[in-house]
């Protein structure tokens, strides 16, 4: 392999690492780590970053990982390969979620530039939308973008339905507020203002007085009872917005990362259509009310995400570690 091959390799990689990093994770704990040998990406799981109490089986840290490995995918063909990729490749080693390869030359089509121009943009809402509903046929883009990942989005259009997401999602949250080891745990990954921590939601990212919307999906309390939150206006942003559930047919560590792959493209074709999404993980973290979703609500699937979809002035706020401390390189092509 000539000079300038090996130096278009190693730049590929590195980019697809870079932007793998900007995927959504759970309160942004951002539970990956990865390997560069040569023109191989290894996918970690970072168990130091998972939450012990709200996500004892490991599945919304997987759901996270596999956004970030849907985030290299694209750029790796994005710049014009095809990427191999092989998912729970080592059942001796379970932090190993994903390896991946360059395959052969592949020119990028329009679509797959549109979202890796993105990957770096979306942002995570935190409050409710606009009255502005989200075109029908954008709806019907973002389910083919689900299942094109082997995941299945729902819109949820029965109102009936909504109100009991919503209750669901309520209920959650009044409980795990009262729960110690559940309010630890999200204080633990909560920024205050003037934070420099790379890691975790800052106190810009939520309104400091949220509005209810209607039906009223409750919020993480990332500021526990301090004034913290952001100063933008909010006041016409009450919709509940189009709710939806992400599910897969079973649910094995992974479907989990199927599902984060299938989240990932879901968020980026819609943020380039200028529909952001709220999540609401709540009910998911508690057995019994997922099981009660997957029986009652969802034909025997298994949500893996509740979200809101819908238009928002707000930009939003995320951080990101710096590549440094996410990335361990072993080798050179």
């Amino acid at each position: 392999m000539n000079a300038h091959a090996t130096e278009e390799i190693t730049s590929a990689v590195h980019a697809a690492v870079q932007a793998a990093v900007w995927a959504p994770s759970v309160h942004n704990t951002q539970p990956w780590s990865f390997v560069v040998d040569g023109e191989e990406i290894a996918l970690r799981a970072d168990s130091d970053r998972g939450l012990r109490t709200g996500d004892i089986m490991g599945r919304e840290r997987l759901v996270s990982c596999g956004a970030a490995l849907m985030n290299i995918r694209l750029v790796l063909r994005g710049l014009g390969h095809e990427a191999r990729v092989r998912v729970l490749p080592d059942p001796d080693r379970p932090a190993l979620l994903a390896t991946v390869r360059l395959g052969e030359s592949a020119e990028a089509d329009e679509h797959t530039r549109t979202l890796c121009a993105r990957i770096e943009h979306r942002r995570t809402h935190r409050a409710g939308f606009t009255e502005t509903p989200v075109p029908d046929q954008l709806v019907d883009e973002l389910v083919q973008q689900a299942a094109a990942e082997g995941a299945r989005l729902t819109p949820v259009r029965s109102e009936a339905a909504v109100r009991a997401l919503a209750a669901l999602t309520e209920a959650a949250q009044e409980v795990q507020s009262q729960d110690r080891l559940f309010t630890l745990e999200v204080l633990r990954w909560a920024r205050p203002p003037g934070s420099t921590r790379a890691e975790g939601v800052p106190a810009e990212a939520y309104p400091r007085e949220p509005r209810r919307t209607r039906p009223h999906f409750a919020q993480r309390d990332y500021a526990h009872g301090h004034s913290w939150g952001g100063e933008s206006d909010r006041s016409a942003a009450t919709s509940t917005g189009l709710v939806a559930v992400l599910t897969t047919l079973s649910d094995s560590r992974e479907d989990w990362i199927t599902a984060g792959q299938a989240l990932q493209r879901i968020l980026l074709h819609a943020d380039a259509h200028g529909v952001r999404a709220a999540f609401h993980t709540q009910p998911l973290e508690m057995f019994h009310l997922r099981e009660f979703m997957r029986q009652e609500l969802l034909s025997g699937e298994y949500p893996q995400m509740i979200m809101r979809l819908g238009f928002t002035p707000d930009e939003g706020r995320s951080v990101r570690r710096p590549i440094a401390e996410v990335l361990e390189e072993r080798g050179t092509t």
